[in-house]
């Protein structure tokens, strides 16, 4: 992911027939897997809370053509690729039902927008959790715990863009893949550790791709709901968590280009979940 330059403080605010229009290119775009340029170059005045209100309306276009949004995606929470790529703070997206599958059948990419793949912990909400909490209050919201991959795309040439660009484009998302849901139960205490303590180890055609750690993500993937949180009670546009939402909490390893035909895989220690297979076509 390659980030544009500054924007420019002279450049006219943007109005809200403009962000009504980025909204409609950004979701014909998702819809068609076509690239358009980015948004921050036609309109440099676009920040990022205009990114979300982007998604807010892009929300509703999306509601109105029948998808019902079941969780969020938060993305740059590996604070170890914000040099790489010149972004230095969390950002959401929506997921939809029609966005999420099971780890299952063979995967096709072709409608996708050059096609990258993230592992990931997904977590289901129970409830909708408070601002303050600590990471054992935070689990006590969960009802289970799951890993897979999301595959993210960029709607603009060569992954390059603008933070608020990557915002509009609902956070690069394109489908989260999610595999066996495991119930916290009575076993919150081993879900606190391992949440802060596995390793991942992630596989393309059984070559070795990339290495990572639960605290590649913050303080590791439960504390990423801390973030979002944050983010959503600044948004006067867009709801808080609630109880039912499905949560990605960002890649653990690098995001690595994906092609039909390839196989990928993870192998984890020190957490109670499998290992994550999808072939794409």
């Amino acid at each position: 992911m390659t980030l544009v330059g500054k924007q420019k403080a002279a450049s006219p605010a943007i109005d809200g027939a403009m962000l009504h229009d980025i909204a409609d290119e950004a979701v014909a775009a998702f819809n068609s897997g076509r690239q358009v340029p980015s948004f921050s170059a036609r309109y440099p005045s676009l920040t990022v809370d205009d990114g979300y209100r982007v998604t807010a309306l892009a929300n509703g276009l999306r509601s109105a053509q029948g998808c019902k949004p079941v969780g969020r995606k938060i993305g740059f929470t590996n604070s170890r690729l914000w040099d790489e790529y010149g972004v230095h703070a969390p950002i959401w997206g929506y997921v939809y039902d029609r966005t999420v599958h099971d780890l299952a059948a063979p995967l096709p990419i072709a409608p996708f927008a050059e096609p990258k793949i993230e592992p990931e912990i997904m977590l289901g909400l129970a409830k909708a959790p408070s601002p303050g909490m600590d990471n054992a209050a935070l689990l006590s919201c969960v009802a289970w715990v799951a890993h897979g991959f999301e595959i993210v795309q960029s709607i603009y040439p060569d992954w390059k863009f603008s933070p608020a660009d990557s915002v509009a484009a609902d956070g690069l998302h394109r489908a989260l893949l999610i595999g066996p849901r495991h119930e916290i139960g009575a076993r919150a205490d081993e879900w606190l550790r391992a949440l802060t303590s596995f390793e991942i180890e992630l596989f393309c055609d059984d070559r070795p791709m990339d290495k990572g750690h639960a605290l590649n993500v913050f303080e590791g993937p439960l504390s990423t709901i801390r973030y979002v949180m944050d983010l959503l009670a600044r948004d006067p546009d867009n709801p808080l968590l609630a109880a039912g939402e499905i949560i990605s909490t960002g890649t653990l390893t690098r995001a690595l280009p994906v092609k039909a035909g390839e196989s990928w895989t993870t192998s984890l220690k020190g957490i109670a979940l499998q290992g994550a297979v999808i072939r794409f076509c």
